[in-house]
């Protein structure tokens, strides 16, 4: 695939940033994009490897073709390759943005340190079928006459709504806050995806018939028993949103906040609506001439960080009890599968003072405010190092350490009698259904994405709706034609 020597003669290269004194002045996206001959010479990297380990079940959950399409686009045939790009990926201008990229990790070239530039070329992918008019909307030529209702609206919605909307199915979605997208609007930074990218897709599906119900929150404005009785079949995709218990003394005190209700403001900042959310209801929080102290090692973490420095924080620092990786991961050890090793994200790059192996004690202050964070080195077991304690001054502090399943005040809320066989108790209290046909204990109630799964990745949404979409199909029809 690609040009056989290309590997040899060609050097890896990826999108390059704005300077971090020039991007933390704004919210939009840094990326400077290559050029198409750039981008077709990173395509022509791609070697003949015999087993493409990056689109297996190590690589890319949505089984993306990539060797295919960065032949296509190394012999110039963007049109074919945007083409193969969508028959895996509804959406691959927001995984080319946000998709950290375990196709890379699994890349037969990442054994040298020199993986194909995957992400950079889908990104570029992405966009070109924007620029030649691929997107737009292609509805179904005949209706099947069947109604499908899906709660949730962010990716693992969006994708399950296009692929039974191209089936000929009525499609209603249902998302509770003003606009579609869910926590990829709400949640991801516009620094990291910005949301016109959201509104074109939302307004192709709209063309292809999909309906969407803003401000509708099912399970407290509308009952999903109402749901059930008014459509065929019912998609639950209402994400893991509950934030992870930490447990740290003074967690109540002014000043210390979960991560999801700071990002979610300052979104809703960005897209000039009210900073009030339905779900994440808070005052004012803003980081100008704070300093700011972010517990927790991943993507939100990063993001919280990001964030801080976009509204003018003095000082950010990143708490994480994990042990400092290693700068490169032992090759034959671990791949192709995502190895632990030293990663600094955009934001982090930004100016982030970083502390690993500590644990967070206590969140202390005066008169009810937030003035430090107590905390220690601790060992390999997690274990509190004797005489190792320091303060962190903290005017601002946010606690980013994951989730733990969906919100239990509205849809489970309302199956509580069956919850637990619709709840999951052994998979932090997510939604009980497999990956093969995603059936809950309740008859025609569909669920996927995070609220299934649990915390993941966007692309693993995208995977999980369209698998969805292809199980709900066969059930309403008897045989489908939806890839799964």
């Amino acid at each position: 695939m690609g040009k056989v020597t290309g590997f040899l003669e060609i050097d890896r290269q990826v999108h390059k940033y704005q300077p971090a004194s020039d991007r933390i002045r704004h919210f939009r996206e840094f990326t400077l994009p290559l050029s198409d001959s750039e981008v077709e010479k990173q395509a022509a990297r791609c070697m003949d490897c015999g087993i493409p380990f990056c689109h297996g079940p190590t690589g890319c959950p949505v089984h993306n073709q990539i060797p295919d399409w960065n032949d296509l686009v190394y012999n110039g045939d963007w049109e074919t390759a945007i083409r193969n790009l969508h028959s895996t990926n509804n959406f691959p201008e927001f995984t080319g943005r946000i998709c950290p990229a375990p196709c890379e990790e699994a890349c037969t070239l990442n054994l040298e340190d020199i993986p194909v530039a995957i992400k950079t070329v889908e990104q570029a992918l992405a966009d070109k079928a924007y620029e030649t008019g691929f997107i737009r909307p292609y509805p179904p030529q005949t209706k099947t006459g069947k109604r499908v209702a899906i709660v949730g609206s962010g990716p693992a919605g969006m994708a399950a709504a296009q692929q039974l909307g191209r089936a000929g199915h009525e499609v209603h979605v249902y998302e509770r806050e003003s606009r579609p997208g869910g926590l990829m609007r709400y949640g991801i930074p516009d620094f990291k995806i910005e949301k016109h990218f959201i509104d074109r897709r939302i307004e192709q599906m709209q063309g292809e018939g999909v309906t969407f119900f803003c401000g509708s929150n099912v399970g407290i404005d509308k009952p999903m028993a109402e749901l059930l009785a008014d459509y065929d079949s019912v998609l639950y995709c209402g994400g893991s949103e509950t934030p992870r218990a930490a447990g740290i003394p003074g967690d109540d005190l002014d000043g210390v906040h979960d991560a999801m209700p700071y990002l979610v403001q300052q979104n809703r900042r960005v897209g000039g609506e009210d900073i009030q959310s339905v779900a994440w209801p808070s005052q004012p929080i803003l980081a100008n001439g704070q300093h700011v102290v972010v517990v927790g090692g991943g993507d939100t973490a990063s993001d919280c960080v990001g964030t801080a420095f976009r509204q003018g924080a003095v000082r950010v620092t990143q708490l994480d009890i994990r042990p400092q990786p290693p700068e490169k991961e032992d090759k034959l050890a671990v791949w192709p599968y995502w190895a632990t090793k030293m990663r600094t994200s955009s934001s982090q790059a930004e100016g982030a003072e970083r502390e690993f192996q500590v644990a967070t004690l206590e969140f202390i202050g005066e008169d009810g405010q937030l003035t430090g964070v107590r905390c220690c080195e601790v060992d390999d077991k997690r274990k509190p190092i004797p005489g190792s304690e320091f303060v962190i001054r903290a005017d601002l502090a946010f606690i980013a350490i994951g989730f733990a399943g969906p919100f239990a005040d509205a849809v489970l809320s309302e199956l509580s009698d069956g919850m637990k066989t619709v709840v999951d108790r052994r998979r932090s209290k997510n939604i009980a259904a497999n990956d093969r046909d995603y059936r809950t204990s309740v008859d025609r109630l569909f669920a996927a994405g995070d609220a299934r799964r649990g915390q993941s990745l966007v692309v693993w949404a995208i995977r999980e709706g369209r698998q969805a979409a292809h199980a709900i199909d066969e059930a309403l029809m008897g045989s489908t034609v939806l890839p799964r």
